[in-house]
């Protein structure tokens, strides 16, 4: 259950999980009680780019977002605007967060994160020119396939697919311990 949705935006009732029969048998659901809302939960698109470099020697952009405050560096990331395909998005998040122009770009696969109640729609892009990052990224670094270690969840395994769709077997991070 989302605790960040509490009210109803219908008749701004309060919340609750209810459970109601659906298609699938019974479900427990974010529900209101006074006008029968249901609140979806549905998970949100995520678009993810493998961005190649053609003009660096085909070395992979890795970017780290600027609110983060360890030291990861991941694929470049965003949300599709309404009334845009995936690869439009996905060209569009590309060239405003690197200023790279997109030359191709195709799919890599769809994955779940549940983590963040995402679905992954992930590309190969082969992009070419100067890197301007947008505010959103803070630094980033250019490897070569060889040297790029996945992340075991998200986009983590589009990058792992990637790389075995080149012939190379993804090295994978060790798990950063916990507190």
């Amino acid at each position: 259950m989302n605790p960040g949705f509490r009210f109803c935006p219908q008749c701004a009732g309060e919340l609750a999980p209810i459970e109601q029969q659906e298609d699938g048998g019974p479900k427990t659901r974010l529900r209101c009680g006074a006008c029968d809302f249901t609140h979806w939960n549905n998970p949100t698109p995520v678009l993810a780019a493998v961005v190649e470099c053609v003009d660096r020697e085909g070395r992979v952009l890795l970017a780290r977002n600027a609110v983060w405050t360890h030291r990861m560096f991941a694929l470049i990331t965003g949300f599709m605007e309404a009334g845009e395909s995936p690869q439009d998005g996905m060209r569009r998040e590309v060239t405003e967060e690197t200023g790279l122009e997109v030359e191709a770009l195709s799919l890599i696969g769809v994955y779940d994160f549940q983590r963040m109640n995402q679905v992954i729609i992930a590309y190969h892009v082969a992009a070419r020119g100067q890197i301007r990052l947008s505010a959103e990224l803070a630094e980033y670094k250019l490897l070569a396939p060889a040297d790029l270690r996945c992340w075991p969840a998200g986009t983590g395994q589009a990058l792992a697919d990637w790389l075995r769709s080149r012939g190379h077997e993804p090295q994978f991070m060790d798990p950063a311990p916990r507190a």
